[in-house]
């Protein structure tokens, strides 16, 4: 028969359940609010701004309904690949009086095929991608309809000044890269 101080002894070399939580919380929280204590090596830290560059594309009265015009944005690297396309429907994101007008980066988000010659205008859609069949929807913000991708392409975003087309930024990350102003 084993008497109660020989129980006691042999449960104080476990940990229950209870205790692991109440034990790993006491850490984290300690964790926690002590980073933010002044003089406890505590830096501050900036949020820093990306400044993508403006860039002309095009004329909207040039732009012909369902023609992409392709161009590089936001620089001139491999992966910069990019069309402008106006649509027969409103658009995600798009400009002009009808709000039809959007861009996207054609490397597919997946495992980076270039569909800039994939332009279906039926379904405004932008795919099949050569790779793996992957299709995106250019009037939802470029969100992917069918395939191996994960991710919407990105979008271009567009200013409209007169009757100039400039491109001002990118929502998204290009494949390929970690950084899209680091090519």
């Amino acid at each position: 028969m084993v008497s109660k101080k020989d129980e006691t002894e042999t449960e104080v070399g476990c940990l229950n359940r209870r205790a692991f939580l109440f034990a790993s919380g006491t850490v984290v929280g300690g964790t926690v609010l002590l980073t933010g204590v002044p003089g406890m090596g505590n830096k501050a830290v900036e949020a820093r701004m990306s400044r993508y560059p403006r860039m002309f594309i095009e004329n909207m009265s040039r732009l012909k309904m369902n023609k992409p015009v392709r161009f590089k944005y936001p620089d001139k690297g491999r992966n910069s690949n990019s069309i402008l396309v106006k649509m027969n429907e409103q658009a995600g994101g798009g400009v002009g009086a009808d709000r039809n007008v959007v861009a996207f980066n054609t490397l597919c988000t997946h495992m980076g095929g270039d569909m800039g010659k994939t332009f279906q205008k039926r379904d405004a859609v932008l795919g099949p991608c050569p790779f793996h069949q992957s299709t995106f929807d250019l009037t939802r913000h470029g969100m992917i309809v069918s395939g191996h991708a994960t991710e919407s392409l990105p979008q271009v975003l567009l200013e409209v000044e007169g009757d100039d087309i400039y491109a001002v930024g990118l929502i998204g990350l290009i494949y390929g890269r970690y950084d899209n102003l680091k090519s």
